[in-house]
């Protein structure tokens, strides 16, 4: 999986740069948020700007990302979702499980 970490205060960033997060690319997400995760209190924003596609094992990967960071005491939130992945989530019914957010300078905001 092609994707960045970066960080803004006590916030990092998880920038993924596929188009599509399905089978193959979701373990080393699930991987890559459960190494971040582990921190007291993580905040972590996933930016899916560049994302297109995907299906429910790559929600299931965010899923364990929130999970795991609520466990630590902290959360992870998304951020520069496309229709058709907000859509999954909705019909996941899964919306008022996943923070998300359309401008990232308020998903950071939101963390405070």
């Amino acid at each position: 999986m092609d994707f960045n970490i970066e960080e803004t205060g006590a916030i990092k960033i998880v920038r993924l740069s596929d188009a599509r997060l399905d089978t193959t690319l979701a373990p080393d997400l699930k991987t890559k948020l459960l190494g971040l995760a582990e921190a007291d209190e993580p905040q972590i924003l996933i930016d899916l700007k560049e994302v297109e596609y995907a299906d429910s094992s790559g929600l299931g990967a965010i899923l364990f990302g929130i999970r795991r960071a609520r466990d630590n005491g902290g959360s992870c939130k998304l951020v520069n979702l496309n229709n058709r992945v907000l859509s999954l989530i909705r019909i996941a019914k899964l919306d008022h499980v996943i923070e998300a957010f359309d401008d990232e300078a308020e998903a950071l905001k939101s963390f405070s």
